[in-house]
């Protein structure tokens, strides 16, 4: 089972349940750790970032979501507030619906409900395998875990042709490494055949 991020619902019944989109600027914050959850989130066009900081003021980037993508959703389940950021990363078009008419259409429609389990458990178990992955202190495993967990949130299911489409600035605040050893763990990887790196572009 492949995932994509998880729920992409369809956007005329999000509008039908008085969803509404949203134009945002780059580097605009759609919301902010300690922030209530009010909103499903749904990407138009744009990309968002999910991150928060360390008393250091290092980044540390959860995922990046594009087109199609939703994010947001794990906790309007919760009375809790947001533990992360959202972030555009580029001027982006992203659908909104209130929780309180998030709930009445999963209630109205509970095959939504189903999907939904089943994606937030997809995540849950990547997630757990990334995080076994990012307390090891061999770089190329780290980020074999990295690519596992971006991938499994697309439909693509074949050997290096699936897109990285970060920098390595981006997956060394993924994984809390360093650029530069992120550079050279890639590097090695693409000699054991493992990625295939094109024009800056890391394949997978």
């Amino acid at each position: 089972m492949k995932t994509i991020s998880c729920m992409n619902i369809d956007e005329s019944l999000l509008y039908s349940f008085g969803a509404e989109e949203r134009e945002y600027k780059k580097r605009e914050s759609v919301f902010k750790e300690e922030d209530h959850a009010l909103y499903y989130f749904q990407i138009t066009d744009g990309k968002v970032k999910l991150n928060n900081y360390n008393e250091n003021g290092k980044e540390f980037i959860h995922n990046i979501l594009g087109k199609k993508q939703s994010f947001g959703e794990a906790m309007l389940f919760l009375n809790q507030r947001y533990p992360i950021n959202a972030v555009c990363l580029e001027k982006s078009k992203i659908i909104r619906l209130p929780k309180n008419n998030f709930f009445e259409m999963i209630t109205q429609y509970p095959h939504l409900s189903l999907e939904m389990n089943a994606c937030l458990s997809q995540e849950i178990f990547y997630k757990l395998k990334m995080m076994q992955s990012l307390a090891s202190q061999n770089p190329m495993q780290r980020l074999q875990g990295l690519l596992d967990y971006l991938k499994s949130y697309h439909d693509e299911d074949c050997s290096q042709c699936f897109h990285i489409a970060f920098t390595r600035q981006q997956i060394a605040n993924l994984t809390g490494l360093r650029v530069e050893t992120v550079i050279r763990a890639l590097k090695k990887m693409e000699k054991e055949g493992m990625v295939t790196l094109k024009d800056r572009k890391i394949l997978y």
